[in-house]
């Protein structure tokens, strides 16, 4: 484990702010006072939050730090999503933060883009980023403002610094839910090698007079397949459901209240329909409306492309992973909005326990290297056969020094029986710190034992 959480101008700090994001991935946590441990380490903690040296733009500058290298030569899904980061406040203790949602609910706003690969659907880390809070509310109505003036502006500004980012890919392919169905997205961003595919939110008009969703319904059927859904949060379980497919192209006109008029009257773009047939009772319908730059010549780029947009459960598990089910931000009990501004900011370190969940079945192929360094590795390798039983399934089934390899022993550490369902991101995050209170003792235990003895004449 030797993570980066940025530069800042000061090597002590840069060091600081290492051993800071390698604490949490090392706790699975983002409490200061658990990790400082002692009052010295709470106190060099709460300073590098308060250091003026230490913002949230170069924290977040830091996330594609080992990504940049991940990603060469390969086709990239840049997925990006936001969530909404809520804190406990009071009348008396707002912490300088802004609303979030309706109501007097308090927090941060963390926008965040990852790579991940779109023929293994590994994630590759971080690529980008904003985190923010709302100083107020807007009463200049919505379509009155242009858009650098409007919150939805950070899909296309992320998307852009991407493009530098992953230079080195082979394509890139943006990923967004219907929020980042934005009319200058799709004048602006698209490149030869660098694609979008957006989930249509608007019914939008189209140049031959019709509308974008009766288009998809008038489209002939390509196909239909049964779809495997993930769990998309504890009251929303895995399912299968059966899906038709439709596809064609389709040419979007500008929106009448564009406030913009140098964007391109009409846009081509292509349209895939995936229609949910005979939903179970009480479960509604899956009905997705996909817009993309991609060409689509046969029903099976349209599956191919139904596929990249799935993989947007990755992001999900991510923020996922970063409050409830890993990192427990939201239970911070920092004082200021701009400290949790950057602590929201090392959302970075909950991708890498995505990448343990992600390759706990091996499908992947990452080496262990991918997460883990050498002398952790090392302990890998000393604790894997005692975390073995005498059945087939309890032996580590997966390629020695491969991350599924190191997984299966972080969820042994965790709890995991090697029986029912496979290991979720509660389990790896307490494999994890367990692992690293071991590893940490092994390593300590081995340089005293090579340590000289020192004798005083």
């Amino acid at each position: 484990m030797d993570y980066s959480l940025g530069y800042f101008g000061d090597v002590r700090l840069d060091r600081i702010g290492a051993a800071f994001l390698n604490g949490m991935v090392a706790r699975s946590t983002v409490h200061v006072r658990r990790l400082g441990v002692s009052r010295g380490g709470i106190l060099r903690y709460g300073r590098l939050l308060a250091s003026s040296r230490v913002t949230v733009e170069k924290i977040i500058g830091g996330w594609a730090e080992d990504t940049r290298g991940a990603v060469a030569g390969r086709h990239v899904l840049a997925i990006q999503d936001t969530t909404e980061v809520k804190f406990k406040t009071s009348p008396g203790r707002r912490r300088g933060l802004g609303l979030v949602k309706k109501g007097n609910v308090r927090g941060v706003l963390a926008h965040s883009m990852i790579a991940v690969d779109a023929v293994s659907g590994a994630c590759l880390g971080p690529v980008t980023g904003e985190v923010w809070t709302r100083s107020g509310r807007i009463s200049k109505p919505h379509r009155d403002r242009r858009l650098c003036e409007r919150e939805s502006a950070r899909w296309l500004r992320c998307a852009e610094r991407a493009k530098s980012i992953l230079k080195t890919a082979a394509m890139v392919t943006v990923i967004g839910d219907r929020e980042s169905d934005i009319y200058a997205e799709w004048a602006c961003l698209p490149e030869p090698s660098f694609h979008l595919l957006t989930r249509a939110s608007a019914d939008r008009s189209l140049a031959n007079g019709g509308y974008l969703f009766a288009a998809a319904r008038n489209f002939k059927l390509a196909g239909t397949a049964r779809l495997a859904l993930p769990q998309r949060s504890p009251g929303v379980p895995a399912r299968t459901a059966t899906v038709t497919l439709r596809f064609g192209e389709v040419v979007i006109r500008r929106p009448r209240h564009e406030n913009d008029p140098t964007l391109p009257k009409t846009i081509r773009l292509r349209l895939v329909e995936v229609r949910e047939i005979n939903p179970p009772k009480g479960v509604e319908p899956i009905l997705w409306r996909l817009l993309t730059t991609h060409e689509i010549s046969s029903a099976d780029d349209a599956w191919r492309l139904v596929s990249w947009y799935k993989a947007r459960w990755t992001i999900e598990q991510v923020h996922r992973v970063m409050k409830s089910q890993g990192l427990d931000l939201e239970e911070s009990q920092l004082a200021s909005a701009e400290r949790l501004l950057k602590l929201t900011a090392t959302v970075k370190a909950a991708t890498i326990t995505t990448q343990l969940v992600q390759e706990r079945d091996g499908r992947h192929g990452l080496p262990a290297a991918a997460v883990f360094i050498k002398p952790e590795i090392q302990t890998l390798a000393a604790l894997g056969p005692t975390l073995e039983g005498k059945t087939q399934r309890q032996q580590n089934p997966h390629l020695l020094k491969s991350l599924a390899w190191a997984t299966w022993i972080v969820a042994r550490l965790g709890g995991w029986d090697c029986y029912g369902k496979p290991p979720g991101p509660i389990t790896i995050r307490r494999g994890l710190e367990r692992f690293y209170a071991i590893n940490h003792g092994w390593h300590l235990r081995t340089r005293r034992q090579t340590q000289k003895d020192v004798r005083i004449p």
